[in-house]
């Protein structure tokens, strides 16, 4: 495992620790000095996380690869629901085709150099041509599940709307992770 690999996954358990700290205040939660808690705790996992995933990569190097993905993921999923709050007062459906546009640039980068390794620029129009493809589909996987979690579905178990509308981007980048994982690793970025 790189340096680069372990202060990625602090710097993604860091993040993922800020955006926890604001949902539990935004249920009402006064967590006080424990906020610190999260802030060692989340950066501390992501890393045990990946030693893991690099440890049995070596013998399935998919583990190794769903495992950087998911880091990856959870980067741009962060800049997908920062740049939602940011963009929210044109539309909230425009603001999240916004959002997942430019977060999938960064997933594309990530994956491309760091969860696939694969730099190499032959065949760079057909890479780019399949990658849009599964990104085509992913995003309206994507739309498609942010908008049943938020107009179908509905706030659950007592959520805050604006607690659940910030849930409904992570959720629908979970389920159109699934569908690009497979797309990325199977088309774009087989070697």
């Amino acid at each position: 495992m790189k340096i680069i690999d372990m202060l990625f996954a602090l710097f993604c358990g860091a993040i993922v620790a800020q955006i926890a700290s604001e949902f539990l205040k935004g249920y009402g939660f006064k967590i006080g000095y424990y906020e610190w808690f999260l802030y060692f705790a989340f950066p501390v996992i992501s890393l045990i996380c990946l030693w893991l995933a690099y440890f049995i990569g070596k013998k399935l190097l998919w583990v190794w690869q769903a495992a950087k993905y998911f880091l990856v993921g959870v980067f741009a999923t962060i800049v997908d629901l920062k740049l939602f709050e940011l963009l929210v007062w044109i539309n909230p459906i425009i603001s999240k085709v916004i959002s997942f546009l430019i977060s999938v640039s960064v997933k594309y980068w990530g994956n491309k150099h760091w969860t696939f390794e694969k730099p190499e620029k032959e065949g760079i129009w057909q890479e780019i041509f399949q990658f849009i493809i599964v990104t085509i589909v992913g995003l309206g996987i994507d739309v498609g599940s942010f908008f049943y979690f938020t107009n179908l579905l509905g706030p659950q178990l007592g959520t805050p709307e604006n607690v659940w509308v910030k849930l409904s981007v992570i959720f629908a980048a979970l389920v159109a992770a699934i569908w690009n994982f497979v797309g990325y690793k199977f088309l774009v970025f087989k070697k």
